[in-house]
């Protein structure tokens, strides 16, 4: 698995500090656990939004008659 270098601030690592003293887990657990969670929120996000586009060009007619309540 590739290993990457990453900066955080001198509050962010006191908390992830904390963390592994209360939780005994490793930092590197604990920041995968972090951008595991962010990336599937943010691939939500991006979905909804890539969907939001999609249909911001469709009209309420096409968007009834897609859907089953059009003419």
């Amino acid at each position: 698995m590739p290993h990457h270098l990453l900066r955080f601030s001198r509050e962010l690592d006191r908390r992830l500090d904390a963390l592994t003293q209360t939780t005994g887990l490793s930092k590197a657990e604990l920041i995968e656990r972090c951008l595991e969670s962010g990336v599937a929120a943010l691939e939500a996000e991006l979905m909804v939004e890539g969907a939001k586009a999609e249909r911001a060009g469709t009209s309420i007619d096409q968007l009834l008659r897609e859907s089953g309540l059009g003419a």
